[in-house]
This record gives structure tokens, sequence and C-alpha cells, in this order.
């Protein structure tokens, strides 16, 4: 089957959901070590793409030219909160590209930090295209171009040279030609693609290890570095990535998409797992991400129980009365 059963939902010891998907374990050659269901299924990758999708900027030297922190190097792959910290590191991103937030091409939304964590927005809440949880990626876009002598007003389309870049590197990443992806238009307005999971793993395993690749080590450095040293740029307050990171210790690169998209690497074993939960159903999905760095040995019990709160094993009502579980039902199988 394409898509097999990961998580299952009870009620009363009766299924009540059951949340289907697939998952695709592969390490820095490219090789498929670990499987559950089709790890070649083909998908958008959404915001799981934004360490690749910086890659012209990184690689032409972008981040020194302008002055980029690492904090500001973790916005450009971020899906963020749009708190106080996030505001202001993309605001000085655009400063010093001497660009303002109104070049951003990103859209205005309320803020994560309300949206992602089922929090009511004060009524006198006040949000422009900086509080985009994309508006890090982008504010990387522009200087990109600022640097590059390329036009502002239509950098997001697909036949700009920035996007045609983008889609090169991103080929490049993954081990697909251009051809190959797949594109779409992403919630940010910016073009999208979508690859199997086992290439999208491919390219996490690389961008995990870093210095170690041969092709683009410097600049997998410099991004995987930022995110792992800046997990709270990365996601923010509340959100997984932020936590999976900081039980990675610096070894785990984590970032989740839009619509049941999970990758996490491991710069010490050199691999990478892509998730796709076909509902986009984002307990499912954090929970069977926790079920698979389980099975695949690389948590201790600690790590066990710094990320318990994201199997979300337990099914409790309003009034904390235990109604449920959530339980994963897939076993990994491994490839030899």
């Amino acid at each position: 089957m394409t898509l097999v059963p990961l998580i299952q939902l009870t009620r009363g010891g009766l299924q009540e959901c059951l949340h289907f998907g697939a998952i695709a374990v592969v390490n820095t050659q490219g090789r498929l070590i670990a499987q559950a269901g089709d790890p070649h299924l083909t998908t958008f990758t959404r915001s799981t793409l934004k360490a690749l999708q910086a890659l012209p900027f990184v690689q032409a030297k972008g981040a020194e030219q302008f002055g980029f922190s690492k904090v500001q190097v973790a916005m450009l792959c971020a899906s963020h909160n749009g708190e106080d910290m996030h505001v202001a590191a993309t605001d000085d991103m655009l400063a010093k590209a001497g660009l303002n937030y109104k070049t951003l091409r990103c859209g205005c939304h309320v803020p994560g930090l309300f949206t992602l964590l089922d929090q009511a927005p004060p009524k006198d809440l006040v949000f422009d295209e900086r509080h985009n949880n994309c508006s890090g990626k982008h504010a990387g876009f522009l200087a990109h171009c600022v640097q590059q002598g390329w036009t502002l007003e239509d950098y997001i389309a697909p036949e700009h040279p920035l996007q045609q870049a983008i889609r090169r590197d991103v080929a490049r990443a993954v081990g697909l030609t251009e051809n190959d992806l797949k594109m779409g238009i992403d919630g940010c307005s910016a073009p999208n693609y979508a690859m199997p999971l086992s290439k999208l793993a491919y390219g996490y395993a690389r961008l995990a290890s870093g210095a170690a690749d041969a092709e683009f080590g410097e600049s997998f450095a410099t991004l995987s570095e930022a995110m792992t040293s800046h997990p709270e740029m990365v996601s923010g307050t509340g959100r997984n990535d932020l936590d999976f990171m900081r039980a990675g210790r610096g070894d785990w690169v984590s970032k989740v998409g839009a619509d049941g998209v999970q990758v996490v690497g491991s710069k010490s074993r050199g691999e990478a797992f892509a998730i796709k939960i076909i509902d986009g159903n984002k307990p499912a999905l954090f929970a069977a991400s926790v079920e698979v760095l389980d099975q695949l040995g690389w948590m201790d019990d600690a790590q066990r129980q710094q990320l318990s709160p994201w199997r979300a094993a337990t099914l409790r009502n309003a009034r904390a009365v235990h109604v449920g579980d959530r339980l994963p039902v897939f076993k990994l199988q491994t490839l030899t």
C-alpha cells in the first residue's frame, strides 16, 4: 500500500480515528534504510523546504555580505510564531538590505503565537507582513535579490531569477533534476515543490551532516548550525521544532511543514526521516515523529521524557478526564 496506518485514536476501548501516512528514512548516500508505507510517495514539501530554499543566498555569501547573525540565518529557515523576537529579526534583516516590510510579498496573517497555540488574540492586536510565519524566508529572498541586482516587485514569480536559482539548488540538494520537481504555490505565495519523501529525507540527511557534505558543505553547516543553535527562531514558544531540536542537543535538525509533513535529520548518524500524514492531522504527525525517533534508537530516557508531551498518548477532555488514547500502530521496516 502507498499509505499505511500510523496513529490510532481509541475511545472506550474502541478505535475512533485512524491516521494514514508514509515514512522514509534515508542516509547521506541517498540509501533508503527504513520505511513505512511507500517511502517514495510524492508530496509537497511545504515549509520543510525553507532551509533548502536559502541555499542560493548562503552559497553566494549573502549572510556574510549583509552581516546576518546566526539568529537571522535561522530565520531564513523559519516557520515562526510572529513573536516580538521574530518581528525584530525580520525588521533588521530587511534594514541591512536597505528595505522595509512593505517590500515583503508573503502576505499578512494573525501571528502563529495565537492561531497555532489555539489562543485568542488581543482585540487591539496590530500585525503586518513581518508577523507572517515566512517573513524571515522572504527577507532572505529580498536580500539575495538586492545582492544580485534582481527586481524586487516580482521576486516570488516562478520565472524570476531568484526562484529559478532556488529550483536549481533544491533539485541538486535532493538528488533530482529540475524537471522532476512538481511546482505549486505555497501559503506565502512563493513556489513550493513536491518530491518523493525519500528525496526530502535525503536532502535533510545532507543538511544535518553540514560540513561533511561534498557539494554544499559550508552552506549546510551554516544553515543547520543556525537552526540547532536557535530553534526558538525556527519555530517559537510552544512549537514542536523548538522542543525537538532542544531534545536533540545539537544533533537533530527538525522542520515541520503544513498539512502533515515533518523531517528530522541527525548529524551524528548521517540519516534523516521524512513523514507525511495524509490528512494533515498535527497531533498524529507529532506522535508519529516521536515514535520514529524511538524506533530508530535515536532517543535516551531523558529525551523520551522530554518529548512525551508530543506523543500525546493520553486523550483528556476539558475536565482532564482520561477518555481515550493515541497510539502508534506501525513498525518501521528496516532494509538491509
